[in-house]
């Protein structure tokens, strides 16, 4: 496929609007940290929510879905579905208190909730343990997979590639902030999806439907692909399965999914104007995420196995779909989708990654603000390294994308490296006992029991249990042999975040908590029964009895509405 005159006009449009929004973002007032990182903690829950979904669509993931169908058919996916789990209770318990705690980034939050050395000792590794090999990381399969996509596309040379993109992004994001930062993730979702959607379709047309690839699918063998049950699927050890549903969801760290909400959803979280907003566009974000933005996907992917059944790397099938079924226009704003989502991803990214480095590390223990003559001049000081810093980060991330393949490995890397922290960063909302000591632990546990995990050569189940087991018993261990927080510590942070249960009654002097538990779960399994119908039925309605198929859809409807209402 060559690009044809229109597809250059459409690209250039959108180079454009990228250009248009960064000089409006620069005429913005950042005059503080909370402005440059926080956009003024004044967004609408649909900017708050569209944004944190365009983040999560970036160039990597429909290439991560594509080799997922390809090699363990649509139920590989709950792989990453599971983590709606997560999510939701973000959403229903998580979110409000977030914003109470009224911080720049969820690292700030940890001299809210702990106290002395120990607190800002935590606060300033973590700022650059995720800002720095997490973040890169991330940002390294995401590189990745649009490295992969535009060398197919174009025939470039990926470094070629990679080097422009990341030019243009780091100094867009520089400039805009993270005002500009939503209002660009705002469009570029509604240019993804309009984009995914209209490849999904030309691909099915190009087998000549639904029942045609059934069909072709029965003929090569492969109609398994079609199945929803993880524990039934050939390609999934059972013991995968039981990792992913019942234990990845809660124990490690991954962004977007986060246990207990955190990295740029929390910062999302912080930026929205109050509470509501802050739930409503988490809820937002997590009903696009698992249950709209899937399938156009998965249907190209389904696609690119027929078209492509000897593909070696079943990644590329998807660009390659591009490729082979999109007309002139159709293909440019592909590309443009493409662009779209590695530049939401990769500015979010950098502007989280920047956010930790300045606010969290480099304002905190280099340069403070009672060392400048006013504040004014210390939040000017600090806007202006912070763009240094967006530039600095994304050098790095390039370097570090050197040496990733594949992008389901860079998920599992994470998974792997992050494995047991999760519980310590749900139960320190709610358990007083809980101290900094408890989170330095179970960091430390986690990274040697991943590196134990890799030296013995566990696969990715085996490396989850044991490193988390590991990293579980240590921080728990670690919690009743340290001393707690002081009593003044744990009373400032329950009066200004108010987190429910009977824990904290020895601190709220008689002002305990209005929110409750059981509401808050209800909630969690009806959007979750909503988001899983959903899914269910667009696979009805794609591949088996419509009927059925309306039926879940009706009933995903309804279990969502009940919930929307309440909130």
């Amino acid at each position: 496929m060559l690009f044809g005159t229109l597809d250059y006009i459409i690209i250039a449009s959108y180079v454009l609007i990228l250009i248009a929004v960064a000089i409006i973002a620069k005429r913005r007032d950042q005059k503080s940290l909370d402005d440059y990182f926080a956009g003024g903690k004044n967004l609408p829950w649909w900017l708050v929510g569209t944004s944190m979904v365009a983040t999560t669509f970036a160039a990597d993931t429909p290439l991560a879905i594509t080799g997922i169908v390809a090699s363990q058919g649509i139920a590989g996916n709950w792989f990453w579905w599971s983590w709606m789990i997560s999510g939701l209770l973000t959403v229903f318990i998580y979110a409000k208190l977030w914003k109470r705690a009224d911080v720049i980034t969820d690292c700030e939050f940890i001299e809210l909730r702990y106290g002395g050395k120990p607190a800002s000792f935590l606060r300033g590794f973590r700022a650059l343990y995720f800002a720095f090999p997490f973040n890169c990381v991330i940002m390294g399969w995401v590189t990745v997979g649009m490295a992969k996509i535009m060398s197919v596309l174009t025939g470039a040379d990926q470094w070629t590639i990679i080097v422009i993109l990341y030019g243009m992004t780091a100094l867009y994001i520089a400039i805009s902030g993270l005002w500009g930062v939503v209002i660009t993730d705002f469009i570029q979702f509604a240019i993804a999806m309009v984009g995914s959607i209209a490849l999904a379709y030309f691909a099915i047309d190009h087998v000549g439907g639904f029942s045609a690839l059934k069909s072709q699918l029965a003929r090569q063998d492969m109609l398994e692909v079609l199945s929803f049950n993880p524990f039934t699927n050939p390609e999934i050890p059972i013991v995968t399965a039981l990792i992913w549903v019942g234990m990845a969801w809660w124990a490690a760290w991954y962004p977007g999914a986060e246990p207990g909400g955190g990295g740029y959803i929390a910062q999302r979280m912080f930026s929205a104007k109050d509470e509501r907003n802050a739930v409503a566009g988490t809820l937002l974000f997590n009903i696009a995420n698992y249950a709209i933005r899937p399938w156009p996907w998965i249907l190209v992917a389904l696609v690119s196995l027929v078209i492509f059944p000897e593909l070696v790397d079943k990644e590329a099938g998807y660009p390659m779909m591009m490729a082979e079924v999109l007309p002139v226009g159709w293909f440019g704003l592909l590309c443009v989708a493409f662009l779209a989502a590695f530049v939401s991803t990769i500015s979010t990214q950098l502007n989280w990654g920047a956010s930790y480095v300045i606010n969290d590390f480099y304002a905190r223990f280099i340069k403070k603000e009672e060392s400048f003559e006013s504040s004014e001049k210390a939040q000017k000081h600090y806007v202006f390294i912070s763009r240094l810093a967006t530039i600095g980060m994304a050098g790095v991330a390039v370097v570090v994308s050197y040496f990733f393949d594949s992008v389901k490995g860079g998920w599992e890397f994470i998974l792997s490296l992050s494995a047991g922290i999760g519980g310590v960063m749900l139960l320190r909302w709610f358990w007083w006992r809980v101290n900094a000591w408890s989170e330095i632990v179970a960091m430390i546990a986690a990274t040697l029991g991943a590196i134990i995990s890799k030296s013995l050569g566990y696969d990715f189940a085996t490396s989850m249990i044991f490193t988390t087991t590991l990293s579980t018993i240590s921080w728990l261990i670690a919690t009743f042999v340290t001393k707690p927080e002081s009593e003044e510590t744990l009373k400032k942070y329950y009066h200004q975040v108010r987190p429910f249960g009977k824990g904290w009654k020895p601190f709220a002097d008689g002002k305990e908590s209005q929110d409750r538990l059981g509401p808050a779960l209800v909630s969690v399994l009806q959007s979750f029964l909503g988001i899983i119908f959903i899914l269910l039925g667009m696979g009805e309605l794609f591949f088996g009895d419509r009927l059925a198929g309306i039926s879940y859809l009706l009933g995903g409807a309804l279990a969502t509405w009940f919930v929307v209402r309440k909130i």
